[in-house]
């Protein structure tokens, strides 16, 4: 996702331009419930509606925009309802992954959580959300690469980038979310380089579980009830 890496092909590529509408998607540029048209969105990019047309097509698969016939397009609503779909489900396979991270016997890669705790830290002490979420989001992506199973890999992605909506918004709106995330995820980080599974597992739960509790409220004032 272009969250992870800089755009270096052709906005004309469908791929490339579903990377660009995902990233105003996430980052809130583009609005929850927005419609979308093939002329906006070729207007603003410079290029034809045959790869908006697929662009498109790849956003709605990955449920950040949703289509009804005769209607038009619009950015997928978020709600409290949502959230909470998202977040129960993430509870349990972030836990499993996390495990499974920490089981993994590549000391190479895990030594990569120290670089990006930094990182992490050098964010939250320059207020900086967006950065923070950035980096955050390739801690995710590490563990993922850690855990190493293809399936829940799988699974993950199908909430993944809804999710990150939601996380960029938290982190955008309560500095206090930063800092526990901050706090939780360097204990993480810890569990998995050392090979402490059970550890990495319930604090990966604890951590979305108390994150998701502390944020519902605020969901449902900015984005209604669903």
């Amino acid at each position: 996702m272009i969250l992870a890496r800089i755009q270096k092909l052709s906005v004309a590529i469908p791929e490339n331009l579903a990377e660009m509408l995902e990233e105003e998607i996430i980052f809130g540029r583009l609005k929850s419930r927005e419609r979308l048209t093939e002329e906006m969105v070729a207007a603003r990019y410079g290029v034809s509606r045959s790869p908006v047309r697929e662009a498109l097509r790849l956003l709605e698969r990955d449920g950040l925009v949703m289509r009804e016939a005769r209607r038009g397009i619009w950015v997928s609503p978020m709600s409290q309802r949502d959230f909470d779909e998202v977040y129960t489900c993430r509870i349990e396979l972030e836990g499993l992954v996390a495990k499974q991270a920490a089981e993994s016997a590549d000391i190479e890669k895990k030594a990569e959580f120290k670089n990006l705790l930094s990182e992490l830290k050098l964010a939250q002490a320059r207020n900086d959300a967006r950065q923070f979420f950035i980096v955050d989001v390739r801690g995710s992506f590490l563990t993922y690469t850690l855990a190493g199973n293809k399936t829940l890999t799988r699974l993950l992605g199908g909430l993944e980038k809804q999710a990150l909506r939601y996380r960029y918004h938290a982190y955008e709106q309560d500095p206090k979310i930063i800092q526990l995330s901050l706090d939780d995820t360097a204990r993480i980080y810890d569990a998995i380089t050392e090979g402490d599974g059970e550890s990495a597992k319930a604090m990966t739960e604890n951590l979305i579980r108390e994150i998701w509790q502390s944020m519902r409220a605020g969901i449902r004032d900015a984005f209604g009830e669903g």
